[in-house]
């Protein structure tokens, strides 16, 4: 695959999954629990299909595959998917993309203390930075969403961070398979989820076809797009295109649906995307002198 398709691809996943939050918002009554669910049961058979094509009927062989550290990475996904739905119901689609956008530096702390890592200067000096913005999105924006929301989008980040840190723990290279069994583990979680949170995961057909297409259509199919594309990205630009997805969130709800964010939220935002896109950049750069 040439630079340039694997580009076309990433950033085509990154258009695909901004449309998440715009998607959440044309569910009318479904809780957090309740859509997580019915997502998974959207995700399942066509990710299934996909693994069944390309590993030649060998799906369970190669969820088995993963270990420890796949099962570790699933429930990552479990509470990463948990999080940034909730989070997407009780604040602003800014606010929450802007702050699980932090996983990459969530990761970089989890891979420094668990598996020893090395975290360059600069890595550290962008988590400060995105740090500063967290504190400014949650200490001033939190008229823009309950407290709890900004919570569960910091628990999505460290969600998806444990996940990142478990494929390098376990030296995978697909992760299709770990992406599977956390779809399974979610539609569990969703039963222990919703008595949890007062809900249930019964819902009315247009809510259940929406979480569907959801999970069927933005999460796999973006999914598939960035597995393709990625093999031709070094993993610095990986991070830096991807970023797409939280710069164009914000953006989908307020042309479509005239949600806005507060002065405090895009501040703080900006100032994690910079940190995250910095970091890239120079991550980009360090493996080019390599």
């Amino acid at each position: 695959m040439t630079y340039g398709k694997g580009v076309a691809l990433v950033l085509g996943a990154g258009i695909l999954w901004s449309t998440i939050g715009l998607v959440v918002r044309q569910i009318d009554e479904a809780g957090a629990a309740s859509v997580m669910f019915w997502r998974s049961a959207g995700l399942l058979p066509v990710l299934w299909a996909f693994l069944h094509w390309r590993t030649g009927g060998r799906v369970l062989a190669s969820m088995r595959s993963m270990g420890l550290p796949g099962v570790v990475g699933a429930m990552g996904l479990v509470a990463a998917y948990a999080g940034a739905l909730y989070a997407l119901q009780a604040t602003t689609v800014a606010n929450a993309v802007f702050l699980y956008s932090a996983a990459p530096f969530f990761a970089a702390l989890l891979g420094w203390a668990a598996l020893g890592e090395r975290v360059a200067l600069t890595t550290w000096l962008a988590m400060g930075l995105a740090l500063a913005g967290i504190f400014v999105m949650i200490g001033g924006g939190i008229e823009g969403g309950r407290m709890d929301g900004n919570i569960a989008a910091l628990i999505s980040a460290a969600g998806f961070a444990v996940f990142s840190v478990s494929l390098r723990w376990g030296h995978v290279e697909d992760s299709l398979p770990i992406v599977l069994m956390g779809g399974i583990l979610s539609m569990v979680a969703a039963f222990g989820l919703a008595p949890m949170l007062g809900q249930t995961v019964s819902a009315s057909p247009h809510d259940i076809a929406v979480s569907m297409a959801l999970g069927a259509v933005v999460l796999t199919g973006g999914m598939m797009l960035y597995t393709y594309g990625s093999k031709a990205l070094p993993t610095a630009e990986l991070t830096l295109m991807s970023s797409i997805e939280n710069i164009l969130a914000p953006i989908w709800v307020w042309l479509l649906l005239g949600e806005t964010a507060s002065s405090a939220t895009l501040l703080g935002g900006t100032m994690v995307l910079i940190a995250v896109m910095g970091n890239a950049v120079m991550g980009a750069r360090r493996q080019a002198m390599a």
